[in-house]
């Protein structure tokens, strides 16, 4: 079985310009993420897939594969898409340019997941700690059967508790966080060009549930990693000081 790890990738950020080549600890944030993909066991192609011919010849120059994709790709999952007539995969992780942090053996063992049930799609979650977090709509939740299969993602604080006050739902319930990490299927790819947005995606905008809407599987992997998304300067700030997680 081949298994490709794609990190799509652009410069068009709106709330971080350029934030694919921002410099942490003498690095662009892009090279970390191929770094950390690139040590995974369970890998046979690590590339980056963007439509910006800087980040091409930056990321060539450090050793990357690099695929150019259409400007036009609205998501990473589209992007990926685009490469399969490039690929000859069974199974591809999409893991996301602003993770810097993201773990090897995390990416692996959502590759193993697939292995043991041939699901459709498999992602991460974490579990929420606060009341604030569960509340957060940037933060998305997800339901999960009792085999980690997800039912539902959201950015409302779902499943409500009834009868119990919000600042004490983490402790009577297990409430799941989203990391933005997808593997899939190249069936499962192939598909996704064909399916039309279903009316819950376009009320989360979440990508993930049109899968959901499709009849699709998707296995949401328990891990103890927490994802530290660059999304503002602040976010930026706390990576500099975060350096030694890549010891």
């Amino acid at each position: 079985m081949s298994v490709s790890v794609i990190i799509p990738a652009r410069l068009g950020s709106t709330r971080l310009p350029r934030k694919a080549l921002i410099d942490i600890g003498g690095k662009p944030m892009l090279q970390h993420v191929w770094e950390q993909a690139s040590k995974m066991r369970k890998a046979d192609r690590v590339a980056i897939a963007t439509d910006s011919e800087e980040i091409l010849e930056r990321a060539e120059a450090w050793g990357a594969t690099v695929f150019m994709t259409s400007p036009d790709c609205q998501s990473g999952t589209e992007r990926l898409a685009s490469l399969l007539s490039k690929l000859d995969s069974e199974f591809f992780l999409n893991v996301q340019g602003d993770e810097p942090f993201i773990q090897p053996d995390l990416l692996d063992s959502l590759v193993q997941v697939w292995e043991n049930t041939r699901c459709d799609l498999v992602t991460a979650v974490y579990r929420i700690r606060t009341h604030r977090e569960v509340l957060d709509p940037n933060l998305v939740k997800v339901v999960r059967r009792n085999d980690g299969e997800a039912m539902y993602f959201s950015r409302s604080p779902v499943p409500h508790v009834r009868g119990v006050a919000q600042e004490q739902w983490p402790t009577e319930h297990t409430f799941w966080a989203h990391i933005g990490v997808y593997g899939y299927t190249r069936e499962t790819l192939a598909r996704y060009t064909e399916l039309a947005p279903g009316q819950l995606e376009q009320c989360e905008k979440l990508e993930q549930l049109r899968f959901l809407e499709h009849g699709m599987s998707i296995q949401a992997v328990e891990t103890a990693y927490e994802p530290l998304g660059i999304d503002t300067p602040e976010d930026l700030e706390l990576a500099r000081s975060q350096l030694h997680r890549l010891e």
